[in-house]
């Protein structure tokens, strides 16, 4: 197992795909595709696991790598898809104290020339869903055959597609539609389509981009933001006004390092699945760097410092004709963070960076020990 494979981020684990391809090593991907009951992780949660044993990321609790590194190396060996059960009520096989009681589904598959489509899909900031039957009572359709739809609703071109058994036209066109709303949401879903020889089931993996964060501002406390956006996965976009230092060595853990006037912020590559972060503490340019990203798709924009400092911004932005919408100010958080009742620098930005991956996956960020029901949504077979 690998020294720390349980704090691999989503996209290390891509990574690790991605290099699997291009240097053509045996790695094989475990995503949980459904959970019965209560477990550490929910469907679409994967983990890349090689021969050796080295394993990168985490799906279930620690107790399953040796069964999952033996059910690993069996598909490797077979070079064919498979989906292993492992039940978590069993406190006979796996001993107690797991934290989890229920059973899950894992699609164990080889790295084959259908992830490429994914890989290509994600350096072009292209969401995606792999679509891959887990279940078949159609002998034409065998476990592991596979498509691979983008948002738009375009398949992968299946001469790229060598190693898989490619789903046909005709259940594409039935679950087209929910691939198309799983790969924008980044969400799974399990639907079951009939064909003319049976009946199969089908796991529709919404894959998205990474998801980016651009900072503007050079002051010691964009350090932490940006050491704690990079250890969850952020790809991490800092920009210093201008005439500040931009370089990689001021910010080792960032992935771009700009130079910018703040009009200029939507230099940085903002989309839809950017989130930013103005704290030059410069108040002119934080109003410049905030009316620039108000003109982007940035679904969440944070400024560092007070409720009257923003009064203010607003009142100046106001003077100018720019008038805020109410879309506007739900993407405006001043002041920024979840409330962990602390000042110190390093807890603010823990504070920041959480408040960002909350509103990127639609929550609020409260304890979840007030919350009644499950933590995450639960999964049902939709058949089509």
């Amino acid at each position: 197992m690998a020294a720390d494979s349980w704090s691999t981020t989503t996209s290390e684990v891509y990574q690790q795909i991605e290099q699997a391809l291009a240097a053509n090593s045996q790695f094989a991907v475990a995503t949980i595709v459904d959970v019965e009951g209560t477990a550490y992780r929910r469907p679409g949660a994967k983990m890349v696991i090689e021969s050796d044993g080295t394993s990168h990321g985490g799906i279930t609790a620690g107790c399953l790598h040796d069964p999952l590194q033996k059910d690993a190396n069996a598909v490797l060996e077979s070079g064919s898809s498979t989906i292993v059960t492992y039940d978590l009520t069993n406190d006979d096989t796996w001993g107690l104290g797991l934290g989890c009681n229920g059973v899950i589904d894992v699609l164990i598959e080889p790295v084959d020339d259908s992830w490429q489509q994914v890989v290509d899909a994600r350096a072009n900031r292209e969401a995606c869903s792999l679509v891959t039957a887990i279940e078949s009572d159609d002998p034409s359709i065998p476990v592991g055959a596979r498509a691979v739809i983008n948002e738009r609703g375009s398949r992968a071109n299946d001469r790229r597609i060598r190693e898989r058994t490619p789903l046909p036209n005709s259940v594409i066109a039935d679950i087209e539609a929910d691939a198309r709303t799983c790969a924008t949401e980044g969400s799974t879903d399990r639907i079951s389509v009939s064909t003319e020889a049976g009946e199969i089931v089908l796991v529709v993996d919404g894959i998205e981009p990474s998801q980016r964060l651009v900072v503007f501002g050079s002051q010691p406390d964009v350090h932490p933001v940006v050491r704690f956006a990079a250890r969850v996965g952020l790809e991490v976009t800092v920009v210093t006004a201008r005439g500040g230092r931009a370089d990689d060595e001021m910010f080792p853990t960032a992935d771009r390092v700009l130079a910018a006037h703040p009009s200029n912020l939507s230099d940085a590559g903002i989309d839809g699945r950017t989130s930013v972060l103005i704290m030059s503490h410069n108040f002119v340019d934080d109003r410049l760097a905030l009316e620039a990203a108000l003109d982007t798709e940035a679904p969440y924009i944070g400024l560092m410092g007070p409720r009257k400092r923003f009064e203010q911004l607003q009142s100046d932005l106001e003077e100018e004709g720019v008038e805020l919408s109410k879309r506007d100010h739900e993407r405006i958080a001043t002041p920024v963070g979840l409330d962990l009742g602390s000042d110190a620098p390093v807890e603010i930005a823990l504070s920041v960076v959480s408040e960002i991956i909350a509103v990127s996956n639609g929550r609020d960020g409260r304890r979840l020990v007030g919350q009644a029901g499950p933590i995450h949504d639960r999964q049902s077979v939709t058949s089509q």
